[in-house]
């Protein structure tokens, strides 16, 4: 049984038809990307699964139980985190502190968490020395990494990462998709939902993409790597992965 599983899922704002009849599944232990230009639904898939939008029509199970109308807090505690795009980095606190929250779903003591944010820095080493540092003060892929880090705080069974290279220089892009990569092999499971297809696919075990709210091609890295019309639209026009 899948760990998430989606069915016929649509969304609308107002008269704009965001989503239409979108179906796919995530299975637990997996990296799963969803690709496709701007405007094309995937921050509203990932808005829908988490209570933040209401799906008009569909399904959406995690774990065997259905979360459509749940609000963002019981499904945060069901077990799905959430790093949107744009990061929101609260300005006032520490990085550390930035990390902590998001523990926020779990009944800890104070003592555990910060425990548990430190840790957070042997998987996140280039922000240690920034621990103490205001997160506002940051570089944007450094802001990134604290970003991730306060979603893994949560110990979710789902992670939804929301185009997490969004306006990063092309090394710290790199840095970060390593992250992720990392992230995989410690056997958490992942819904990317990311612009930048090529480097989504090099950590994603399947792909699919979307096209103005419709879900048009799905399959492995391999097979949309193999497809021209992935290739040429999606893909720099190579069709070889790089």
């Amino acid at each position: 049984m899948a760990l998430l599983e989606i069915t016929d899922l649509s969304v609308r704002y107002g008269e704009i038809e965001a989503l239409r009849g979108v179906t796919f599944s995530v299975e637990e232990g997996t990296v799963v990307s969803l690709l496709g230009s701007n405007g094309a639904g995937k921050s509203t898939t990932l808005r829908a699964i988490t209570g933040l939008v209401s799906p008009n029509a569909g399904e959406i199970v995690f774990e065997g139980r259905s979360i459509a109308g749940l609000g963002p807090e019981e499904i945060v505690r069901r077990g799905i985190a959430h790093v949107p795009e744009g990061r929101r980095i609260f300005p006032g606190l520490s990085v550390r502190e930035n990390i902590m929250l998001g523990a926020s779903n779990r009944r800890l003591a104070t003592r555990d968490i910060k425990r548990e944010a430190d840790d957070m820095f042997d998987l996140f080493p280039e922000i240690r020395v920034f621990a103490d540092k205001l997160g506002w003060t940051l570089s944007g892929g450094q802001q990134q990494m604290v970003a991730v880090a306060r979603g893994l705080m949560a110990k979710p069974r789902l992670l939804l990462l929301d185009e997490p290279s969004l306006g990063l220089a092309p090394v710290i892009v790199q840095a970060v998709f390593k992250i992720i990569a990392q992230i995989r092999s410690r056997g958490a499971t992942v819904l990317l939902v990311e612009q930048n297809a090529r480097m989504a696919l090099k950590v994603a075990d399947y792909g699919h993409v979307l096209e103005t709210g419709r879900l048009n091609f799905g399959g492995t890295p391999e097979a949309l790597w193999s497809d021209e019309r992935i290739v040429g639209a999606y893909l720099g026009g190579h069709s070889k992965a790089g």
